[in-house]
């Protein structure tokens, strides 16, 4: 049996919320290598449409993010991830009988759907069964996995991607067929009470690693069984840091087109990022331990001098290191601020919709940047600029980490005791 803080669980219980992980990162990311081969398979597309391929998925997760959390409400938890693992199985499947570009946009939104209902329930059971440094641990974990699985999907579709079937780069999701056959030992789940206002943990557990918000005097807004302030304030942290970040994906290839660099090194930087996002899950405990009220300010530290070597020092080496150093501050803050949205709440049942609104930032973020940027470089004549993406998110980087600095004692920004 698993100790969570809570009532005990199955290994297969436990095995089974944790699978849910390996496919939430998975639209759209993970087919982008095959973007190139793509347009030489259907060489009538237009580039827009090869973008719709991994834009479309990620904003139609955002209304069904939303959906979710508000159906996580009800009782029947077990019966939405089941459906929304049988939509996303039955589009990896569909994937392998398109014939078009426009069926592999269609699916591709079909997926971005059940993606969507599920997200939520990958945090949120955790939530719901956890608690404490227990929590926090498996957040970790949770996002370790799902970062993890993200990063060796790109490289298995890149290297598919010569397969003589075009289709084969497709067959990474079908991974979605191992957390819907582990999906009957979602009945050992703890449910959480329709209208309970205590946490069955430990009280001092859960606010020595949420963080008490000592900064500020009275006690925070609550509406509708939500810390209004606190939930609007995780979710600009968490659009910031990954707009912040973000912009290695979207920008490094036009670097190292400009700089004249081998095209090699804008995977092997993408691949640095992606692998120290995931590092920092497998081992929260041990950073939370020893930076404790610092955590935030070391993260923002370390995303400001990783993007700051892009826009400042652009050499095949730089860019190595700041993708490592911006990944890792980005994996630092992505768990904890999943740890916190569950305790955002005075109903507990509210958890996983605490959850959903938080995790609407990460996909908003990665929709808007191109068009954020490209407004900001219109609205500065910085057309000929370059690097201006990673310069402009370098700047608002360092006001960044004087805030963590400044309001190290706040909700957001505290882990630990801080004493």
């Amino acid at each position: 049996m698993i100790s969570t803080g809570k009532q005990p669980m199955s290994v297969m219980t436990f095995c089974a919320i944790m699978s849910l992980s390996l496919i939430v990162n998975l639209p759209g990311l993970a087919v982008t290598p095959m973007l190139g081969t793509l347009h030489k398979i259907f060489p009538d597309t237009t580039q827009i449409e090869d973008q719709l391929l991994t834009v479309l998925p990620n904003l139609l997760i955002i209304p069904f993010v939303l959906l979710s959390g508000k159906l996580s409400l009800a009782r029947h938890k077990k019966r939405i991830i089941v459906t929304a693992l049988a939509i996303f199985c039955i589009s990896a499947i569909g994937y392998m009988f398109a014939r078009t570009m426009a069926m592999l946009i269609i699916i591709s939104c079909l997926l971005g759907c059940g993606t969507g209902l599920l997200i939520p329930f990958s945090t949120g059971l955790i939530a719901d069964n956890f608690c404490g440094s227990r929590r926090l641990r498996v957040m970790g974990l949770q996002s370790g996995i799902s970062n993890t699985v993200v990063m060796l999907a790109t490289f298995i579709v890149s290297w598919l991607c010569g397969a003589r079937n075009w289709h084969m780069p497709f067959a990474v999701y079908l991974i979605g067929l191992v957390p819907l056959s582990l999906s009957f030992w979602l009945g050992g789940m703890s449910q959480s009470a329709p209208d309970s206002d205590k946490s069955a943990c430990d009280v001092s557990d859960n606010a020595s690693l949420a963080g008490k918000d000592v900064s500020s005097t009275g006690a925070p807004r609550v509406r509708d069984g939500f810390y209004v302030g606190r939930i609007a304030a995780l979710t600009g942290v968490y659009f910031f840091i990954t707009f912040a970040t973000i912009c290695i994906s979207y920008y490094c290839p036009y670097l190292v087109e400009k700089e004249g660099w081998s095209d090699t090194l804008t995977g092997t930087t993408t691949a640095l990022y992606f692998l120290f996002i995931f590092l920092p899950g497998y081992f929260l405990s041990w950073f939370v331990k020893h930076l404790k009220g610092s955590c935030f300010f070391f993260a923002a530290v370390c995303m400001t001098a990783g993007i700051g070597l892009f826009a400042f020092i652009p050499s095949d080496l730089s860019l190595c290191v700041g993708a490592g150093l911006a990944g890792l501050g980005y994996g630092i803050c992505q768990p904890i601020l999943y740890d916190k949205a569950s305790v955002a709440v005075k109903s507990e049942n509210k958890a996983t919709l605490s959850l959903a609104l938080v995790l609407t930032a990460n996909y908003l973020a990665i929709v808007l940047t191109p068009f954020i940027i490209d407004l900001l470089r219109n609205i500065l004549h910085a057309g000929k600029v370059t690097g201006f993406a990673f310069i402009v998110c370098f700047a608002l980087l360092v006001i960044f980490t004087v805030i963590t600095a400044i309001k190290r004692k706040s909700f957001v920004f505290m882990v630990g005791d801080n004493k």
